[in-house]
């Protein structure tokens, strides 16, 4: 099931990232944002800053905004990603009762949080405010969150969506849930291969 505009549960498949063109899969794993562990400062994988432990569930990738939060999910294997409903924020208690039902409903066992660094790699308001809303996650939940890296996602995220072909409209709609695709693909990815 995936998460709708309305706030409410619905089983479109075209809703997912994934299935908007077979050829979003590929530019996804192809990113030069799945690689981004070899340059530049090195991803912040978690607030303690210890290596992560063997994966034993399913991931949930979000792209926090303001107005929006982009959400995936990993298979159970911890290989791929899929984009689910963008959540329209509202309030903390409505927002957070809705990520309650996702990760009831997909087994969430670890939380991934795009950490929004400036190009320099230093931390700025926004980053800040992610580790703020971590903080917040851990604690309700009882959850790993790890922050990642998500510098240029956004702008990965368009420039797929734009090669795709896609209409100006429908790109807006999927733009923030293609952001949590490839932030949680790339998480998993250095995950996966230590790097």
């Amino acid at each position: 099931m995936l998460f709708s505009d309305r706030g409410d549960w619905n089983n479109s498949v075209a809703d997912d990232p994934a299935h908007i063109m077979p050829v979003l899969d590929s530019k996804v794993k192809n990113s030069p944002l799945n690689s981004r562990s070899a340059a530049g400062p090195s991803p912040r994988l978690s607030a303690t800053g210890s290596t992560p432990a063997p994966f034993r569930g399913r991931f949930l990738g979000l792209d926090v905004g303001s107005k929006t939060i982009g959400m995936a999910v990993s298979d159970l294997l911890g290989i791929t990603a899929q984009g689910l409903q963008t959540l329209r924020r509202k309030n903390k208690r409505t927002d957070f009762g809705w990520l309650e039902k996702v990760i009831g409903e997909y087994q969430v066992t670890e939380i991934v949080v795009g950490y929004p660094l400036r190009m320099s790699g230093l931390e700025g308001i926004q980053s800040e405010k992610m580790q703020v809303f971590a903080a917040e996650l851990r604690k309700r939940f009882g959850l790993p969150v790890h922050l990642w890296d998500e510098r240029l996602t956004s702008v990965e995220a368009n420039r797929v969506l734009r090669e795709s072909e896609m209409s100006i409209r429908r790109r807006g709609e999927v733009v923030d849930r293609l952001a949590a695709v490839l932030i949680l693909q790339a998480f998993m990815e250095h995950r996966a291969t230590g790097r």
